[in-house]
Order: structure tokens, then C-alpha cells, then sequence
């Protein structure tokens, strides 16, 4: 593994157990040599993991659309910023670039970008491994939901098993490094039991 994108809240207004945490897991990415790729933010976690992978010697490259290419949002630091001209050219280089991808705490984008990179796992347009950094046990509620669509019939249990969840930063970067694609996965179009 080479480079991990990172997806996260850019919210200035959180918990400071979160700004922590992203930026020391910037800090463990940097560590263990692998770039950091992300959506070029400043502000909140988005800033937070930048500037720890950054100050541990890493190598941090962002990607924006023009639209948020401002002073304010842009961080002005970076390795490498790559300005393009769509939120769906920004997440399709990401999602180019990088060997596997985490989510943090975040809102609405955040859940966004992470469903959809599972999503492309589920169909086959990608085999790389994904993971959710559980600060504060902030994904409960999501897992909770997840696990009701496989109860419920709607995900089968090896996409259920595309993607980890861990509290702490070492083990979840460890469990990345490691994935191994589950058995099975073509079934949901084979409809073969």
C-alpha cells in the first residue's frame, strides 16, 4: 500500500476528541510512508488530518473543485493541490489515486463519499479495502443501519464484510493493510445461494 484517501468532516464546530484524532491519524499514515490523498480542506478534521500527516513528514496532496478553491477553505500547505472542475472529478481522482480509503467523522458528504466508494466495491469497480475510524463511537447509528439491511435482506453478508470499523487508528490502518477481498461477491447477480 502506497497512498490512502481520507474522507472527513471540514466542520471548524466539533468535538476536539475528533480534531485529535484525525490529526494523529495523518500522523500514522505519514509513519508508515503511505501519501495522504483528501479533499484539500483547512478547516476541521479535513485540516486536522492534513496537518498531522504534514508536521510527521508526510506527503499530503489535495484535490478541490474551483468552487471551494478559496483562502478560507483551500489548505494552503499542501504537498501537491490539485484544483479540478467537479465534486465528481474531485472523487473520481481520489478515488484513481488511492490504495484504500477511510472515513472519519463527517456529515452528509462525508457519508456520501463513503457509501459510494463501498458501493463500487460492491459492483466490482474496485477491490480496494475501506475503513471507518469509530471516534467517540461516532458510527454506531451507521452500523446499526447496516446491519438491519443485512438483516432485512438487502446486503449480503460478504459486502457486508467489504468494509471495517475501528476505534483504534493502529489496528484499523493494520486491518487495511491487510484486507483480503472477500469469497462470493459476484453472488448478488448470480443470485446463487
Amino acid at each position: 500500500m502506497n497512498s490512502i484517501c481520507v474522507y472527513c468532516g471540514s466542520s471548524d464546530k466539533v468535538r476536539s476528541e475528533y480534531l485529535d484524532a484525525a490529526y494523529q491519524l495523518g500522523a500514522a499514515i505519514a509513519r508508515r510512508g503511505w501519501r495522504l490523498w483528501y479533499g484539500a480542506g483547512s478547516t476541521g478534521l479535513m485540516g486536522a488530518v492534513a496537518n498531522g500527516a504534514l508536521q510527521a513528514g508526510g506527503e499530503v496532496i489535495g484535490v478541490i473543485p474551483e468552487i471551494f478553491n478559496t483562502p478560507r477553505l483551500a489548505h494552503p500547505g499542501l504537498t501537491r493541490l490539485e484544483v479540478v472542475d467537479s465534486m465528481h472529478t474531485r472523487k473520481q481522482r481520489l478515488a484513481q489515486q488511492a490504495d484504500a480509503f477511510v472515513a472519519l467523522p463527517g456529515g452528509y458528504g462525508t457519508f456520501e463519499e463513503f457509501f459510494e466508494i463501498l458501493t463500487w466495491s460492491q459492483i466490482g469497480l474496485h477491490r480496494k479495502p475501506v475503513g471507518l475510524l469509530n471516534i467517540r463511537r461516532y458510527f454506531n447509528p451507521l452500523l446499526a443501519l447496516v446491519k438491519h439491511a443485512l438483516e432485512e435482506g438487502f446486503i449480503y453478508n460478504e459486502h457486508y464484510a467489504l468494509f471495517t470499523c475501528q476505534e483504534d487508528i493502529e489496528v484499523l490502518l493494520d486491518e487495511l493493510a491487510n484486507f483480503q477481498t472477500p469469497k462470493g461477491l459476484e453472488r448478488w447477480l448470480t443470485r446463487e445461494d
